[in-house]
């Protein structure tokens, strides 16, 4: 499974709390400096990292996945779900090599999210450039808003 580690950069905090905070990142410093890889998964967060916003018509899901074939991606959605899957395989320079960091993962990912409504699986525009796939998924026409007149 594809992960990231995502440990340092969260937000410091002031006040009473800020002494813990002082000590987490003490502690997550010396856990990376001490173990490095040894841990792998922990703190991991999950590939690819998406953003899913919505309109009245569609959701769209933007998708980070830079050096992967967008031909071998595979999308699919059911009702309200979709999900994607693909490989990413990164070129190793040789086999004598000595990493000082690895940060760039590589290997198998199947991420599935739910969306509040069910869509249109019929009509998903999937568009890749960039290092980001965007998919549109049109919501299914009796979930979208509707204005109700009130007859009187």
């Amino acid at each position: 499974m594809l992960v990231r580690r995502v440990w340092p950069s969260r937000p410091t905090f002031d006040g009473p709390l800020a002494d813990f905070d002082q000590v987490r990142r003490e502690m997550l410093r010396l856990l990376d400096a001490v173990a490095g890889d040894t841990f792998g998964d922990v703190g991991a967060g999950v590939f690819p990292p998406m953003n899913i916003t919505q309109d009245n018509d569609n959701f769209y899901v933007r998708a980070e996945v830079p050096g992967i074939n967008p031909n071998e991606l595979s999308i699919s959605a059911v009702r309200n779900r979709v999900s994607l899957a693909g490989k990413r395989e990164i070129q190793r320079e040789h086999d004598r090599v000595s990493y000082h960091r690895r940060e760039r993962a590589e290997g198998s990912f199947n991420r599935t999210v739910t969306l509040p409504t069910e869509v249109d699986a019929e009509r998903v525009d999937a568009r890749y450039a960039d290092g980001i796939l965007t998919l549109t998924l049109p919501k299914a026409e009796e979930t979208k808003p509707r204005q109700i007149t009130v007859r009187t």
